[in-house]
């Protein structure tokens, strides 16, 4: 007889095993705080993905590379298969680099050898653009913020004379 215990061990080893096995056949590369390399002659079958940190590109990716407050650099004579994405970084193409797919740039700054082939578009919005973006959703969102404080303010005011002199309401 199989017990409830027993069921939830089992079934937690289960996909503890399954992760593990799906973690080892991954052809995406992600970190956090850690730069990622991918050195000439090597190939990653994936995404690359990074935040906080920078990648670069030495070898072939057959994925995305996509980078969060990091910068991209993709070396001399790499391949890059999908897109370029960067937010809060810069992006530099090198020297016979190939890119299949587009080149995004959000607040940083996007260098381009002139050798190097971008199949794609590309799109670059500076680090004023993306400021005043910042600026303008923080503006709005104060403003209601000190509206709620505005109406929850001038409700107690209402309540406190209204109890002061007796009256309800």
């Amino acid at each position: 007889m199989l017990t409830a215990s027993r069921f939830f061990s089992s079934l937690a080893v289960i996909l503890a095993l399954s992760i593990v096995s799906s973690a080892k056949t991954s052809r995406d590369r992600t970190q956090f705080n850690h730069d990622i390399r991918v050195e000439p002659g090597e190939q990653v079958g994936g995404d690359v993905t990074c935040l906080n940190c920078d990648i670069y590109i030495g070898g072939q990716v057959a994925g995305d590379v996509t980078a969060y407050h990091g910068n991209v650099v993709v070396a001399q004579d790499a391949l890059v298969a999908g897109d370029i994405t960067t937010v809060l970084g810069d992006a530099r193409v090198d020297k016979g680099t190939k890119v299949a797919g587009d080149v995004t740039v959000v607040g940083g700054v996007f260098h381009r050898h002139p050798e190097a082939i971008i199949s794609g578009d590309i799109t670059s919005q500076s680090k004023v653009l993306v400021l005043l973006m910042m600026a303008g959703v923080v503006v709005v969102l104060g403003s209601i913020i000190m509206l709620i404080i505005w109406l929850v303010q001038r409700s107690r005011r209402r309540t406190f004379a209204a109890a002061s002199s007796g009256n309800p309401g």
